[in-house]
């Protein structure tokens, strides 16, 4: 039953709608955890309009190197 499993996952890309958003939820949070903790050790201050930034840029660079 394994290898039927791994076979389907191997041959699946997934839907690009789900794959999108997962990318924008995962680098948003990646974003505003990155900033949070720069802000308490103290190297730059925390605003919602930096984590949209940041984000921005991980889904962009995400996508590049992801693409096909």
């Amino acid at each position: 039953m394994s290898g039927d499993l791994s076979e389907g996952l191997d041959s699946s890309s997934g839907h690009p709608a789900v794959l999108f958003a997962l990318n924008v939820a995962l680098s948003t949070a990646f974003a505003a955890l990155l900033l949070w903790l720069s802000a308490f050790a103290g190297l730059t201050t925390f605003s919602w309009g930096r984590v949209v930034a940041f984000a921005l840029v991980l889904v962009v660079l995400t996508y590049v190197v992801t693409s096909e």
